[in-house]
Order: C-alpha cells, then structure tokens, then sequence
C-alpha cells in the first residue's frame, strides 16, 4: 500500500504535484468515480453560447442501481431541489442510457447517461443536480469542496485579445523591493517580513518595462498577518506593511500609463484564521458567519490542507458568495485591476468559479480571469467556459525535467509539447512558467548552471502561450535550501538586487524584445524540425504568415552543428551567431548548453 504523504521517491523531488502523480492513488480516485456517480463536469459543448443546448454526461457504476436518472436546474441563481423526477424548485429532464460497458477496473458494468438542458439566453447562470437511484452527483468533484451543486454560464463571452501577448512579471511584494532611499527591514529569517512594499515596486518599473516584461503580476496585497498575505483578515484593506491605498493607486496608474497591465492572485477560497468574521463564527455556534465556513459538531473546521491557519469559505452560502464577488468587482472597479489568477481555484466548486467569472465581467469586459491549480490538463478543461483558463503546471513540469533535472531529453520533450500544442482549444488561455514561489527555482534544480536556466528560457519565450517570469529567475537567483525538504520560505528570499548575473538579464532583455518584435514567436504555430536524444538538440519553426523564426535548443555539454534547410537566408537574432547557406540549406554552430532564433521575415 503506497502512502503518498510519506513515500517521497515516488514523487518527483524537483516539482510535486502531490498524490495526482501516484499510480495507486490515480487508480483508487477513478475506481471510486466509476463504481458510483460521475459527471466529471463533462459538459457538450465545454462553453456554451446562448441559444446553445447543453449535453450533460455521466456515468453509473455497480455501486449503484442505473435503471434511471434525473437532471434538476434553475436559470435563475437559486438551488435546485426535485427526487424521483420530480423537480420540487426549477425544472427536470430525464437522462437516457447512450451504452453500457464493462469496466475492468471496477469489474462491473458502467451505464453511460446523457441529458439535455435547452439552450439558454446569454447571460444566464444554470445551476443544477443529477440524481440517479436517490443519490446525488458530487458537484464538488476535482475540488476540495463537497457540494450536491454544478452550474455553467451561457454566454458570448471572448478572452480579451491582450492577454494572449502578456509576458507577466510575477511578484511577492515582500521579498521584492523596498524602495529607493530606503533598506530591508531584514533578510535573515525567511518566515518574517522583509521590507518589500508597493512604493518599491513601483520604483522599479523602469527595469520591468526594461525587460520587456507587459504585464505586472502581483500577489496579495490584502492585509493579514503573514508576509505573503495568502490569508487575509481584511480582504478590503492595503496591507500596512506594504504602504497606503494610495501606495496601490499610484502603482497601477504608473503601469497603466506605461502601456502595462495589472493583475493580482485572488484568493476566495480561505480566509486567515484571525479574520473577524471567522472569530466570531468558532467562538459563537450561533454567529451570523457560522454559515461561512464549514464547522463540524464538536467545533473543528475545514481549512486549507488541514494546516487551520487558513478557514475555507463556504460557497454554497449565497451571502458568502454575494461578499466575496462583490469583492472581485470592487478591486477591478475601483482600481483597473485588469485581471485575476485565482490562488487554490481546486479549492471551490466548478460552479462556484462559473458564477464568479459572471459577476466580475459585469463590470469589465476586459478582464482577464486565469486559474493557479495545480492539477492536470484533463482537469484544467472543466475550467473552459467558466473562466478564461488556467495556469499549466504539466507544461512546467516537463521543462523543469528537462533543461533542469535532466529527467527527460529532448526527444520525450517533444512528444510532450506535440501532445500540448494539440490539447487545448483555441482560445483557452493556458499560462507557462519554469518557476515561481512555490517550488525550487528552477537555476537550484539545475544545479545552478545559467545556461540551463538561459536555454529554458530561450523554450518559454518561444512558446505560443502567455507565460510568466517569477521576480528574480530573469536575474539568475537561486536559493541555499531544497524546498522540497524544509518549506517554501527559503525559495522566497530577498530579491538579489546586489548580486544580478549581467549574462543572464541580458539574455532575458533580449527574449523579452524578440518575442514583443516576432508575432511568429508569441502567437504564431510550431512545427517540428529536429528532437534528437545523442545530440540532445531540440529544434522548431515558429510561423505567422511571412514571419518564421527557428528556435534551436541545444542542451548538451558539446557545441553542435546545426543545418536545416529553414535556416537559409536567416540571422541569429538572440546571439548573433552566423549562419552559413549552403546547398541542403543554413548552418548555425550552437555551443553548449545555448539557444538560437533564427529569424526570417517581419
């Protein structure tokens, strides 16, 4: 029997996606899906537009009788309630039997269902249950959160054009900066505040925008009493430590005259566990917020993973719901946010983000809404239609494995991005990164060798996604200790101001420009050109129209002489390197453990 908790070397020590990498522990939560009720909030289509009929899925195993089943839904923001057919609030339509198969897995038959919903006019919230032999569906699967609930908005909704070219800088206002003139408050103890403030990330936009960086990502600024503000005890307030409203104000009005957009995690699935309202609920059984969180009978309460510093929200109340998009609203209204990653979005119901994506576009139909979970590509499509996307930590993942630990060559990595390009629909906003506060930088990982962290990144700002830089990656920081083993504060030290690798931010300055010059690298499609193992050179042709870049990773110890018949006519636009035409096309000598864009075109 496998502890996941405990039997570490079957977990990879570079990146963890916890348990979801465990075989056992993949096979006992889809054993336990088939042999009940599933509805994997399998919806056709994903994103449904108005006027669009909705086809709901869902499956029966053995552990339940499947002789029939029932879908109940509202239009109009209340809970469904109906049993046996029988719709007591909202409506009900029956789901038919599309086959039968046997399953070896739960070594029983599971009945496949569908049900129809009608089409539904734009800017409608459906909300429903699916009961099949008495028992209800759990609409908190792949969450946290255990809900009888599903819900979808019908909309026209499009993905703001922007976002598509963003190259975020992603910052913890503590670790980052305290101001010009001014010190860090200290820097020793990684589990304390360091100084960092708002007025110190604005006076570094300069050297932001420097980078080519269009969009400042930034963490919670919300108070509360850690350094990070993960846990807030007034989601309304400025944090003190990080400076004043006007702090915020003056940063965002800064960015946004500079061209840049500004985004900020969101955090509506905790609260910490010395906000008012939370106090008020565990010391008074009776409290009008006893209903915002989730208490069992003896007083103990849901929090996040168990630690009880952070109380989760209950969602299903409609107050706590209410309270917490009005808040999404505020900070967009009121301060031109211009989007959301949403911190621990595995932790809420689907439903609930669907509602949210709703109420906040009410006010904005440019804002951009993202998830961070750390789940995998099958899970982060049940997001599509309900938020704009979600952060790729499969994407991470495979490049830390391979210009970090050495885990997977080329070829394999290949394999892996054919499989990415081809898995997302269009439009889905999927964000990459190599690194960022909550895993070992990926230059500790790669033994602290700037070239590997140099051709990583000559990989990520290749790619046609959005993608973001952890603040301190594109100076070559590192960290002493393995997070992997002690705990996330020591990958959150100070920002190296003092001890910047001049190489490695000017590799990144000039990424930042080319992919800002070059739509072939930002937008444009990959085509394959060279994934060879001995050689351990990776190569691809970005294309967008008359525009063509080849990206020619080399990630061995050896320089390695590179021709392809795409490479004639073109120029090294990252290092400059000579190509030489020949008759079967260019050659480019790439050294060791370096990249090249070879660029043709506008």
């Amino acid at each position: 029997m496998v502890d996941p908790l405990n039997d570490a070397p079957q977990v990879d020590d570079e990146f963890v996606f916890g348990p979801a990498e465990l075989t056992d522990v993949v096979v006992a939560q889809r054993k336990a899906a088939l042999s009940g009720i599933a509805h994997g909030h399998a919806l056709s289509p994903r994103d449904p537009q108005p006027g669009e009929p909705v086809t709901l899925h869902m499956t029966a195993g053995p552990g339940v009788n499947a002789r029939e089943a029932w879908c109940y839904y509202t239009t109009d923001g209340d809970n469904p309630r109906g049993s046996r057919g029988v719709a007591a609030v909202g409506a009900a339509v029956p789901f038919r039997v599309r086959y039968v198969a046997w399953d070896d897995l739960v070594w029983g038959f599971v009945t496949h269902f569908e049900a129809v919903i009608p089409g539904q006019p734009d800017g409608t919230l459906v909300r429903y249950l699916i009961e099949c032999d008495g028992q209800y569906a759990d609409g908190g699967e792949g969450s946290a959160t255990r809900t009888p609930y599903f819900a979808f908005a019908v909309d026209a909704w499009r993905t703001p054009d922007w976002i598509h070219d963003a190259v975020m800088y992603y910052v913890m206002p503590d670790r980052f900066y305290p101001g010009d003139g001014r010190a860090w408050r200290q820097t020793g103890d990684v589990s304390k505040p360091m100084g960092g403030a708002l007025r110190g990330i604005r006076d570094k936009l300069d050297y932001i925008q420097s980078m080519g960086f269009n969009c400042l990502w930034l963490m919670p600024w919300m108070a509360g009493p850690t350094y990070h503000k993960y846990g807030a005890t007034d989601f309304y307030a400025v944090d003190p430590d990080f400076g004043a409203e006007q702090d915020l104000r003056d940063l965002i009005d800064d960015a946004h005259r500079r061209g840049m957009r500004v985004l900020v995690d969101f955090v509506g699935n905790h609260c910490s566990d010395q906000h008012p309202y939370f106090l008020e609920a565990k010391a008074n059984p009776a409290s009008a917020h006893r209903d915002w969180f989730y208490f069992g009978d003896s007083g103990e309460y849901v929090s996040f993973f168990g630690s009880g510093e952070l109380p989760h929200l209950c969602h299903d109340n409609p107050e706590t719901r209410r309270y917490i998009f009005d808040l999404a609203r505020h900070w967009v209204r009121e301060y031109g946010i211009d989007g959301y990653d949403l911190d621990y979005a595995v932790g809420p119901a689907l439903g609930f983000w669907a509602e949210f994506g709703r109420a906040v576009r009410e006010v904005s139909d440019d804002v951009v809404i993202f998830t961070e979970g750390v789940t995998t590509p099958e899970a982060l499509l049940t997001f599509q239609g309900r938020v704009d996307g979600c952060q790729d930590f499969a994407w991470c993942q495979a490049a830390r494995r391979t210009f970090g630990s050495g885990k997977l060559n080329v070829e394999q990595f290949e394999r892996f991005l054919a499989g990415s390009d081809a898995y997302f629909p269009a439009g889905f906003v999927a964000p990459i990164m190599v690194d960022n506060q909550n895993m070992n930088r990926l230059l500790f990982v790669a033994g602290n060798d700037q070239r590997r962290l140099r051709v990583a990144a000559a990989c990520l700002y290749s790619i046609s996604r959005p993608l973001s830089v952890w603040a301190g990656t594109e100076m070559g920081m590192s960290q002493t200790v393995d997070s992997a083993h002690t705990d996330l504060n020591y990958i959150r030290e100070a920002t190296a101001w003092d001890a910047m690798n001049a190489d490695t931010v000017a590799w990144f300055r000039r990424l930042g420009a080319l992919r800002a010059e070059h739509i072939a690298l930002r937008r444009g499609t990959r085509t394959p050109l060279v994934a060879d193992a001995a050689t351990g050179v990776l190569a691809y042709e970005k294309s967008a129209g008359a525009d063509r870049c080849v990206v020619i990773l080399n990630t061995s110890e050896a320089e390695r002489t590179v021709t392809l018949a795409q490479l004639r006519g073109g120029q090294d636009a990252l290092a400059g390197r000579p190509i030489t035409d020949g008759e079967t096309g260019g050659t480019i000598r790439v050294p060791a453990w370096s990249a090249a864009y070879v660029c043709v075109g506008a």
